[in-house]
């Protein structure tokens, strides 16, 4: 529909294959911003981070506050080797600043943390 419309925007002897993939594309990703801001919300912090969240998440559901108590158990069973970082990831600490402070390479954090996601995953199978 926008091709016709703006037709006249078309110049000749180009590919008009490409052209109208080129607005079926724009038109894609304007949708999808679009989409993305419409579920942006403020949390009035002093950093004022931006949150996507799912309108859907059952985050007042009682089993989800149970299935949380039940991560965090599991969480708390890990050595602290993975515990430790895995924790300040989740709390938002970057890669670096985690190795920083425990004085390890970049590179064993993010072992750890993978190794600690997959004893997690492992010990919830019941939650996927």
């Amino acid at each position: 529909m926008k091709a016709i419309s703006y037709r006249d925007k078309f110049s000749d002897n180009t590919n008009l294959k490409a052209w109208t993939y080129t607005i079926m594309k724009n038109t894609f990703i304007n949708n999808y911003r679009r989409l993305s801001k419409v579920n942006t919300t403020f949390d009035n912090s002093k950093d004022l981070y931006y949150l996507n969240l799912d309108n859907s998440s059952g985050s007042g559901m009682p089993d989800s506050s149970y299935s949380t108590k039940e991560i965090e158990k599991k969480i708390e069973l890990l050595d602290d080797e993975f515990k430790v970082p895995f924790i300040m990831h989740v709390q938002g600490f970057k890669y670096k600043e985690i190795a920083d402070e425990l004085n390890l390479k970049i590179g064993t954090v993010k072992s750890r943390i993978f190794f600690a996601r997959k004893k997690l995953m492992e010990s919830l199978k019941d939650y996927k």
